[in-house]
């Protein structure tokens, strides 16, 4: 979680939302990344999903069974089916995501009963503290910097 939270200082360090993620396979990073969705222009470049792909291209494939994604920050709908479609055994990350997280906080579609081919465990909390101050003190800069709106039409 540690290296995860430095990918995560990364993205910030770019101007984007301060999460990172690390694959691992007995015990070695095999893919890593931090979220890209600004500087590539995509949507879909979470850290989750750079970090799929990095791993698929450093092992030759796009099952990843028997690995584990640390993640700072609890996966989305979108990076959820993309570790179930990736194999991908387990994920840990470290603040939930009260907005629109899918491994337990808004959905439940990675250990759950839904009829996937394939479930995710999840464990969550992880160096959660750390994790949450680094998204608190990202979002308050980007406060502090945005002009200053009235935003009740008064």
């Amino acid at each position: 979680m540690r290296l995860a939270l430095e990918l995560a200082q990364r993205a910030a360090a770019g101007g984007e939302v301060p999460v990172g993620a690390v694959l691992v396979e007995d015990g070695e990073p095999v893919g890593q990344g931090w979220n890209r969705p600004i500087a590539d222009q995509d949507p879909s470049a979470h850290a989750e999903i750079i970090a799929l792909r990095d791993a698929g291209r450093r092992l030759g494939n796009y099952r990843l069974p028997g690995t584990t994604l640390y993640v700072t920050l609890e996966p989305c709908v979108m990076c959820a089916g993309a570790l179930v479609h990736a194999r991908v055994a387990r994920v840990v990350y470290g603040a939930a995501d009260p907005k629109g997280g899918a491994c337990g906080s808004v959905f439940d579609l990675l250990p759950s009963d839904f009829r996937f081919n394939h479930r995710v465990e999840c464990a969550g909390g992880i160096m959660a503290e750390s994790c949450s101050e680094l998204l608190r003190a990202f979002f308050r800069e980007r406060r502090s910097q945005a002009p200053n709106v009235c935003r009740f039409g008064a």
